[in-house]
């Protein structure tokens, strides 16, 4: 089978929307670090929207600091992929043509500086998980003892982390007298910008002071809030785009409808007008951030745990299970709704039912195990504001520490059948042996609360948390998730 490239771009034009521009004299603009599915559904799709209304300047180069996966699939295809929308009402090709090539930053780490480097480029945007801002949850200071922070501050000339290739790309700038880039975060954090802002500036005054000052006075870091429900792609996937499309595209990505993007308009250099392609260019994006994290996110990870106990694989099997879809309303309703600030004109009971419709979507094969990873990072920001929020003001706290218990349970690496889980978790180790050494169920509670890197020094020392998500945990051992979600909500 033929491989979609620019060569048999005409046969997938048959099916797909395909690029209205001329991809070989468009330009790169922006340098994307981490650049997996997420991105090439997300942020390169309002580009690709852009392209072709004639903003050609604004070409991706995107890069990964780990794996050459996407470089592999994409190569060979010129840069081209098709997102599939899969919604309720069917499915919906196009082509995308904003990737202008792939680097592999342990390839080379000289080259990938180089483009960062270069004038041309005026934004420097990630996708790297909370886990690559290589960063303490907890604090938000910089991880010192990050093994890539560790290298990257003795070698900033072949850089492993995202910070270190940033402030290397920032000092060569620097000192060839070039104007700043925009440095944007789309990763899923409160505070997005100014985390990374933090982490930057407490790298670079480990590197040079000189240079500390120089980015606080040229570089701005625009808080965003990113919002797209994208799967994992599967081989059976691509197997089935081949025989609609009638070519091979290794580098397809999968993704629900619906898309938002909200950015904060603090840009220090020139950039796309990315509000022409639908997203919202604000003064300030806490609001609607702190209410995607709190309600999408919490109530995605709340069902990813419970689920995957349960036996279910796809959040969309979740939610047509009665008991957990009540529960993920009833989460919404009861503990999150009142801890936010809506924005002015929001109508947020029509989006919580919009969520809750996103979640059951048939056309997404979203995993649960995959929606699990990573929770020691995740879980600050998705539940324990809300937690914290909810203590404050004497508030419910109940299916929050049910969404602890269930983690807890998930991270000691069995299921309800007895069966080995593989807990994908930078902390995975560490939580397992604090479970395994606990011999019951308020041990393990409070062994893993007093986790400071997780849940700082308030959480892990409250009574009402320990002794709830205790009880939570102990019916989860006795009785299974559905039975004791049953019991309760009944």
């Amino acid at each position: 089978m033929q491989r979609l490239n620019n060569q048999t771009l005409a046969t997938a034009a048959q099916v797909a929307s395909t690029p209205s521009y001329d991809r070989a004299s468009a330009r790169a603009g922006i340098v994307h670090l981490g650049i997996g599915a997420f991105h090439r559904a997300h942020q390169a799709w309002y580009t690709e929207a852009l392209l072709n209304k004639g903003a050609t300047d604004w070409q991706i180069i995107g890069a990964s600091l780990r794996s050459p996966t996407v470089k592999n699939q994409l190569a060979a295809q010129d840069g081209l992929y098709t997102i599939v929308e899969r919604g309720a009402d069917g499915e919906k090709f196009q082509v995308m043509g904003a990737v202008k090539e792939v680097l592999v930053g342990p390839e080379s780490p000289a080259a990938l500086l180089s483009v960062m480097a270069d004038a041309q480029i005026k934004i420097v945007s990630l996708t790297v998980t909370e886990k690559g801002y290589c960063h303490d949850p907890a604090s938000g200071n910089l991880n010192l003892n990050n093994p890539d922070i560790q290298h990257d501050l003795v070698n900033p000339e072949t850089p492993k982390s995202a910070i270190g290739y940033i402030v290397a790309a920032l000092d060569a700038r620097r000192r060839a007298g070039i104007d700043s880039f925009t440095v944007l975060s789309c990763d899923n954090l409160p505070n997005n910008g100014e985390v990374l802002e933090k982490v930057v500036l407490q790298y670079a005054e480990k590197a040079s002071a000189e240079l500390a000052v120089w980015i606080r006075a040229n570089t701005t870091f625009p808080c965003t809030m990113i919002d797209r429900i994208v799967p994992a792609t599967t081989d059976a996937d691509r197997q089935e785009l081949e025989g609609k499309l009638g070519l091979r595209d290794e580098g397809m990505v999968l993704a629900e409808p619906f898309s938002q993007w909200v950015i904060e308009d603090k840009f220090c250099s020139a950039r796309p007008a990315w509000e022409d392609a639908g997203a919202l260019l604000v003064d300030d994006v806490h609001a609607y951030e702190i209410m995607k994290l709190r309600l999408l996110n919490g109530s995605h990870s709340l069902l990813a745990y419970c689920g995957y106990l349960a036996g279910f694989d796809y959040v969309s099997e979740v939610m047509r299970e009665p008991v957990l879809a009540k529960l993920c309303q009833t989460f919404m309703d009861r503990e999150v709704s009142q801890t936010l600030s809506v924005p002015t004109g929001f109508d947020m009971e029509h989006y919580k039912v919009e969520l809750r419709e996103r979640f059951a979507n048939p056309g997404l094969k979203h995993r649960t195990w995959q929606i699990a990873m990573d929770g020691s990072q995740k879980i600050p920001q998705r539940w324990l504001q809300t937690l914290q929020a909810q203590l404050d003001g004497e508030g419910n706290i109940d299916l929050l520490c049910l969404a602890l218990a269930a983690w807890i349970r998930y991270v000691s690496g069995v299921d309800e059948k007895g069966d080995v889980i593989d807990v994908q978790d930078p902390l995975a180790a560490d939580l397992k042996a604090l479970c395994d050494a606990s011999n019951t169920p308020e041990e393990t509670v409070r062994a893993v609360l007093n986790m400071q890197e997780v849940f700082g020094a308030a959480l892990g020392g409250n009574a009402q948390v320990l002794a709830a998500t205790t009880e939570w945990l102990t019916r989860i051992n006795e009785q299974g998730v559905l039975a004791a979600v049953k019991a309760e909500l009944a």
